[in-house]
């Protein structure tokens, strides 16, 4: 039975995104130079822009060809915008995977039923384990990371995991299958303090194609899950795309903007990060529908710094250090580092399959020496934590 839908699917349901993305293709330079004097940086002996709301049509003509023409440009304005808002701070995080036992099959991904793979499911020992060896590392932020699994991976089971850390991590967040309102209400007095859920593709048509069975095929449900997180009690949502599951592109990046806008207005006390995962090699064998260019890559994440100024922008280790280098000096705010993504992957590596191949290989010190060589600041804990230290309080 499909979940009812939530508050975001109606305002959705409203949006014309291929009216709005080809609005985007058909953006002019005139439109262009007329939107860069809005967000471009304030120059000598002129103020910088008042802060003000930007709305989707004004996110179509950031992420068009025509703006793909004036990237340098609008990437000052982003760095400029990112400065102002976040200053030099970049927060460091660590996936900590517990399991790959999946009962959901996602055409994508390696950990999907039916796929011939190694899989594995920590006890909360081990995966006390793998915490003390990424805090020994310097992380204070961690992510738990499971297949959707309701048996191996139960509500009692996170539970206990996020007890188990909680200690260890000022930080934890899940992404993990979706929960019920209570489930994510005993998570936050267990200690969690964010939940992260990518929607994958927000065109409902392909979302079914891709989504062939299981638990994660109930797209409003899974759409939904960022409202019941953030009426239990999460701190802070992670929501986001994946680029090149979709042929277009760009209709999920404005419809993930359209998220983020409306999370933002309506858990205006909960911090909203986005972020744009391309699909990487994995088990699945999935082959991209359409390849999303470094150029366009960085495009859309300059586009949605100028859209939302106030957005926490994260990038994972799926994409390359050069790369990675470049965007923390335009518009990322929080990356992962040092990262394995299969269970067991920081303590006994190469027991289980991970679920996609990783780019960026570099120790998390070197990833926090860049930063420091480039001007900033790697936080490896908040100084105030969005939740209390002792669970339950």
């Amino acid at each position: 039975m499909s979940a009812p839908a939530g508050l975001f699917a109606q305002e959705l349901a409203t949006l014309d995104l291929p009216g709005l993305s080809a609005r985007s293709l058909r953006a002019t330079p005139a439109e262009v130079d007329a939107l860069l004097r809005r967000v471009a940086p304030g120059g000598a002996g002129r103020p910088a822009p008042a802060r003000e709301r930007r709305g989707l049509d004004e996110l179509a003509v950031l992420l068009s060809p025509a703006a793909g023409e004036r990237l340098e440009e609008l990437a000052l304005a982003a760095r400029e915008t990112t400065l102002r808002r976040f200053g030099r701070a970049v927060r460091l995080f660590a996936p900590l995977y517990v399991s790959n036992a999946c009962l959901s099959s996602c055409t994508y991904c390696g950990f999907a039923r039916g796929l011939p793979v190694a899989r594995r499911t920590l006890d909360v020992d081990e995966v006390a384990a793998e915490g003390a060896l990424l805090a020994g590392r310097g992380f204070r932020h961690v992510l738990l990371v499971a297949g959707e699994h309701r048996v191996e991976v139960s509500a009692d089971y996170l539970v206990a995991v996020v007890e188990r850390l909680r200690p260890l991590f000022p930080s934890l967040s899940i992404e993990t299958q979706t929960w019920s309102d209570d489930t994510y209400a005993r998570l936050v007095r267990a200690g969690l303090e964010g939940v992260v859920h990518y929607q994958e593709t927000y065109d409902r048509d392909r979302y079914a194609q891709v989504h062939v069975a299981g638990w994660k095929r109930d797209y409003d449900r899974r759409l939904s899950s960022f409202e019941r997180a953030a009426s239990a009690g999460a701190r802070r949502l992670g929501i986001g795309a994946l680029l090149g599951l979709a042929p277009d592109w760009r209709a999920d990046v404005l419809a993930l903007g359209a998220h983020a806008a409306f999370l933002t207005r309506r858990y205006w006390r909960t911090e909203v990060s986005v972020a744009l995962p391309r699909i990487k090699p994995s088990a699945s064998g999935f082959p991209p529908v359409v390849v999303v260019s470094d150029a366009e890559f960085t495009q859309a994440h300059v586009a949605l710094r100028l859209f939302g100024p106030d957005l926490a922008l994260s990038l994972s280790t799926r994409e390359p250090a050069p790369l990675r280098d470049g965007l923390v000096r335009i518009a990322v705010t929080t990356m992962s580092a040092g990262s394995s993504t299969e269970p067991g992957g920081y303590s006994t590596p190469g027991t289980a399959q991970e679920q996609f191949s990783i780019s960026d290989e570099r120790p998390p010190a070197e990833v926090a020496a860049m930063l420091v060589a480039a001007g900033y600041e790697p936080v490896w804990k908040d100084a105030f934590p969005l939740v209390d230290t002792a669970p339950g309080t």
